[in-house]
């Protein structure tokens, strides 16, 4: 959106809370930086939100917490996400102006993590995977060691992102081999901890079909022209969709009813030609999230079909019979019932929850990416340096 010239609007924050009345539930303010909005104006959203949904939630970088932040968090009820890569070089991909400037901001992130901790309000945090900090076994064991202090401190919740393969920044970007192998690092430790990981959690949920319809919007079919799970939410309070299937830098504006029509397509396009036919874990992963897809064209399936492959293979493993595409009527049933659905462009899930699947970012945890909750959470979002 940047390139193309379409991130800057008026912001008017009459005119978005106006449509963040029409919306159901909760939403999460992001950016950008939303705390580059002043603890004022922060105020404002956060007293409008706590009256609209008794809860608040924004997603940060953390380096611009504060005290009066965090007494601001605990006041309205925040749920606060931070995104950081790891600690010291490993977030040094997370740059400023200068090297002093990036290292500062990681110390200044964890800083800020550890104080909510102390406040007992922990932070949910989202790491994305990329070779700055998984690209060796020593940068992945540092990661774990860093994982490990922050289960000491309190957190207990990470999600862990696949680095999109158009943001190769750097050569940051990782094979699916390289991926495979520090994801299974990292999962192999988590079995050990209380931390909950995504994405591990989730293909447990999927395969064992327990808490299936809390998962991650990314295994819940989401139609990129309606994103369901993500109701977007701009400055001068147009509605937009989740910015994963913004590929052309253009804001389209929301269609008016879902469709289910690339589902349909994948399930009968040999893999071959971008689709997932016959792929036994298809009723589970349904191709993966639209805006990860092949040559971004959300008609195909995930670009990084073969890591999401071998995690559910690995966890398939180990539960045996417990995963239900050991049991050949019942991965059938589920199957027919989807397929069914999308024919009717109802969208319901094969455990029957609520249409479109599952939300995108859960305020408990203040993640606007990827966690876990039954109604769409509408993002509120900062596209110039008003945060908001």
């Amino acid at each position: 959106m940047r390139d193309a010239g379409n991130i800057s609007v008026p912001l008017d924050w009459s005119k978005a809370k106006a449509q963040l009345e029409k919306e159901s539930g909760d939403f999460c303010v992001f950016g950008g930086e939303p705390l580059l909005a002043g603890i004022p104006h922060l105020r404002e959203v956060f007293e409008f939100g706590l009256r609209k949904s008794g809860r608040n939630s924004i997603q940060t970088n953390g380096t611009l917490i504060t005290d009066e932040h965090i007494k601001l968090f605990k006041e309205f009820n925040v749920g606060v996400g931070i995104s950081i890569d790891g600690p010291g070089e490993l977030n040094s991909h997370r740059h400023g102006n200068s090297v002093l400037s990036t290292d500062e901001g990681t110390r200044r992130t964890q800083r800020a993590i550890e104080a909510l901790c102390a406040q007992g309000r922990p932070p949910g945090l989202i790491v994305t995977i990329h070779a700055g900090n998984a690209g060796s076994p020593i940068k992945i064991l540092k990661l774990l060691l860093w994982f490990e202090a922050l289960e000491s401190i309190g957190i207990k919740w990470i999600n862990l992102h696949v680095l999109e393969d158009e943001v190769n920044v750097h050569g940051l970007a990782m094979s699916n081999e390289r991926m495979i192998y520090a994801f299974t690092e990292i999962y192999e430790w988590s079995k050990r901890r209380k931390v909950e990981f995504q994405p591990f959690t989730d293909i447990h949920r999927l395969l064992r079909q327990t808490d299936a319809n809390k998962v991650s919007c990314i295994w819940n079919n989401c139609d990129p022209q309606t994103t369901a799970a993500v109701h977007g939410i701009s400055p001068d309070g147009t509605r937009s969709n989740c910015g994963r299937t913004n590929k052309d830098g253009v804001n389209w504006v929301k269609a008016d009813t879902p469709g289910f029509e690339r589902y349909l397509a994948l399930y009968h396009t040999p893999q071959e030609f971008g689709g997932c036919a016959d792929c036994r874990f298809f009723s589970l992963c349904r191709g993966q999230c639209p805006g990860t897809a092949i040559d971004h064209d959300w008609r195909n399936r995930t670009v990084h079909c073969e890591f999401w492959f071998s995690l559910f293979k690995r966890i398939e493993s180990e539960l045996g019979n417990m995963s239900v595409t050991r049991d050949p009527k019942r991965i059938k049933d589920l199957e027919n019932r989807l397929l069914g659905n999308w024919a009717g462009d109802r969208g319901t899930d094969a455990h029957g929850d609520s249409p479109h699947g599952d939300s995108h970012g859960d305020s408990d945890h203040g993640d606007s990416h990827g966690d876990h909750n039954d109604t769409p959470v509408n993002w509120v979002e900062n596209r110039h340096e008003a945060g908001l």
